[in-house]
């Protein structure tokens, strides 16, 4: 039975790929920072089927351990401080965390298990302030937040350790991808939220940032097909992982609140407050070169994404709120 270890299997996309590779007879160790009130629902659905251990990327030695018992063919290192605007409250954690947490993990495999397949997590905020539109693989990068400046380096170091080391190590450049698992601060998760509630009846306003920037996004469970499609790949190779079409923030709130039978201009207001300091106006990937390479194809378009949100969240009100650990 083949190995996988998966750093940030307690986030969206760790469950995700964690549920897939489970169901593709994977024996799946999952790394998490120890808490006196460990944040496991979203793969409470897997208890009894992953294994976890305690490690953090800000300690090396626990890395090394993590490698050395669980013995993996393929490392998925996806964990790090994933919000922008906390990048720009927290810019030396995102740092600590998503640059240089990412050179304690490649650090790791390189000394104590260079043979598995190394998955880095880069994100589409790298391109920032961006030379084209399309970003392909061949876009400089222009970032416009600490988060972003932290991925970059995350990115071009595990180019580096493939290219001075040998190592099988690829970056999957995923732009935004969504599901019902994000976290509730991020705008997509808040929207989906706040059409549930004003669906029950909450008449206060949702507040967000900037409504007219333009994002390329997908659902995660597709975009992990993808992450797992790369290690498998004969030679290590870095694709764009988007569906190629950008559509506004309003949009989504629209498609949101009509999905519950509301206009969303009635309950949505654009605050000042949460503009970012330095906004990216549009973000759209290629993925002409991940659909030929890999042969990935989306299922879930735009407005199926928000629907599946959306109804999500109405589902939740209904339910009560869910457990946070087992």
């Amino acid at each position: 039975m083949p190995t996988a270890l998966i750093t940030g299997i307690t986030g969206q996309d760790g469950s995700f790929l964690a549920e897939q590779l489970v169901g593709d007879g994977w024996r799946v160790v999952g790394l998490h920072r120890r808490s006196a009130s460990p944040n496991l629902w979203r793969i409470a659905h897997l208890r009894g089927r992953i294994e976890l251990m305690e490690a953090d990327l800000l300690d090396q030695g626990s890395l090394c351990e993590a490698l050395r018992l669980s013995r993996p063919d393929h490392v998925y290192h996806l964990a790090a401080q994933s919000f922008v605007p906390t990048s720009w409250r927290q810019p030396l954690l995102t740092g600590e965390v998503t640059a240089l947490g990412t050179a304690r993990m490649l650090e790791a495999l390189r000394l104590v298990w260079p043979e598995a397949r190394f998955y880095q997590a880069s994100s589409s905020e790298m391109f920032g302030l961006a030379a084209q539109t399309p970003q392909t693989e061949a876009t400089p990068f222009h970032p416009r937040s600490p988060y972003g400046v932290a991925k970059v380096y995350a990115h071009h170091l595990t180019i580096n350790y493939r290219e001075s080391y040998r190592l099988f190590a690829v970056s999957g450049v995923l732009f935004n991808h969504e599901s019902e698992r994000r976290g509730e601060e991020f705008v997509t998760r808040k929207i989906a939220i706040g059409a549930a509630r004003a669906a029950a009846g909450d008449r206060a306003p949702l507040r967000l940032g900037a409504l007219d920037v333009r994002r390329d996004w997908g659902f995660a469970g597709d975009y992990t097909r993808a992450i797992h499609a790369m290690l498998c790949q004969k030679e290590p190779t870095d694709y764009i992982i988007s569906s190629g079409v950008s559509h506004r923030v309003r949009d989504f709130a629209a498609l949101a609140y009509a999905a519950v039978g509301l206009d969303w201009r009635d309950h949505v207001v654009e605050d000042p407050a949460l503009l970012r300091p330095a906004e990216i106006p549009e973000l759209r990937g290629d993925p002409a070169r991940a659909r030929a390479g890999l042969g990935w194809q989306p299922t879930l378009d735009f407005a199926g994404l928000v629907e599946r949100m959306v109804r999500a969240e109405v589902d939740r009100l209904a339910q009560g709120p869910c457990p946070t650990s087992w």
